[in-house]
């Protein structure tokens, strides 16, 4: 049997939940894994360790590979540009990867692509972000390192420009990472899009869901976005595909947007806030409530195979993600758990506990979305060590 082979950068859990889905289609999987024990290596068969940094690892994991795509974005762009002319199908390309790597690059291309984002502007002295406070409405704006942050890192709301003045110093050094100043938009909710987009063009959407984030850090994700109204839901839908496509991205793109207040009687509108070229968080869901996962389809999407089914299996589901617990070993909550809520999908990420550290996540389905909610959260306390 000579099985397609796709090689992901990465051993976290994003790509231990590719492992189902490879393992369904008969693809082979090979990952880049940082630590012999860490989460996708204790599931991965073929998992050399190295970094996302080391040339020599990850030209030895794409040899022979049908793919090379990843997990996380931290991987150099000029590595994968000489992998890409050496032959090896990166997907996506560095092209399109750099759009989910520096948030400067991003806005400046979604703002030619005319997609709806935040008001923006790079800054390098103190007088920019002075200039461009005075310009807000309450004095106050988001400030952001353009590389390297997630999950709330890297983000700051400031009414000063002296607290953005160690970023600022750092950027102005060699090598420093630039910054870049957004408005602090007025947001009623946040909303995310995944799209999946293969090499010869066709793309897919899932529904549009609500993310509901607690101190930076995804907590549920609600599928489909609960009162959405239908002119904001294809404006959500059509920016996300505008983006796949005007980037050229294949295998899954998280599009994360902002709802906001239309004008006086129109509906809601959106802008984009950040982009993910990986599966996502905001898509755990679609394991368990969707006709095709997202990870079965950036696997597809990264092959160039046609594309399964997104419509969702049942009229809401539920996400809740475990954020750290008091519990040494979480496996000891899923007799309580099961108990409970014989219907509560677990997914746990074989990690150390760390406070607030994403240690898995709990699905339900339904048709009653208050129940389908309580369900899920009373799950996820269980498995955090909670007491019911």
């Amino acid at each position: 049997m000579n099985a397609p082979v796709v090689a992901v950068v990465g051993g976290g859990q994003l790509a231990r939940m590719m492992v189902p889905a490879a393992t369904a289609l008969g693809i082979h999987l090979r990952v880049l894994v940082e630590s012999p024990t860490g989460s996708a290596a204790q599931v991965v068969v073929d998992a050399p360790v190295g970094q996302a940094s080391d040339e020599a690892a990850i030209s030895a994991i794409a040899e022979g590979a049908d793919a090379l795509t990843f997990e996380h974005e931290h991987v150099p762009n000029a590595l994968l540009d000489r992998l890409a002319a050496a032959g090896v199908a990166v997907r996506p390309d560095a092209a399109a990867l750099v759009h989910a790597q520096d948030k400067i690059v991003m806005r400046r291309r979604l703002t030619a692509l005319g997609v709806p984002c935040p008001r923006w502007a790079p800054v390098t002295e103190r007088d920019d972000l002075a200039a461009f406070l005075a310009d807000q409405p309450d004095g106050t704006a988001v400030v952001k390192t353009a590389r390297g942050g997630y999950d709330g890192k890297g983000v700051r709301v400031v009414a000063s420009p002296d607290a953005a003045d160690d970023w600022l110093a750092a950027a102005a050094r060699p090598g420093g990472v630039p910054v870049l100043v957004e408005e602090k938009v007025p947001y009623t909710r946040e909303l995310a899009v995944l799209v999946a987009r293969r090499p010869s063009g066709e793309v897919r959407t899932w529904p549009v869901v609500e993310s509901v984030q607690r101190d930076g850090v995804c907590a549920e994700v609600v599928a489909p976005a609960p009162d959405l109204a239908d002119a904001t839901r294809d404006e959500a839908l059509a920016v996300a595909v505008r983006v796949a496509e005007g980037l050229g991205v294949v295998g899954v793109l998280a599009v994360e947007l902002f709802e906001v207040p239309g004008a006086a009687g129109e509906p809601p509108r959106v802008l984009v806030n950040e982009l993910a070229m990986r599966p996502h968080n905001s898509g755990h869901w679609t394991i368990d409530g969707a006709v095709t996962s997202q990870f079965e389809q950036h696997l597809r999407a990264v092959l160039d195979l046609p594309l399964g089914d997104p419509a969702p299996r049942a009229r809401w589901t539920v996400m809740a993600n475990v954020l750290g617990s008091t519990l040494e070993d979480l496996t000891h909550a899923l007799p309580r758990v099961a108990a409970l809520d014989p219907g509560a999908k677990v997914q746990l990420y074989g990690k150390d506990v760390r406070p607030g550290r994403k240690l898995g996540h709990v699905n339900v389905s339904g048709d009653d979305l208050d129940e389908v909610r309580a369900r899920a959260l009373a799950a996820a306390a269980l498995l955090r060590g909670e007491t019911l």
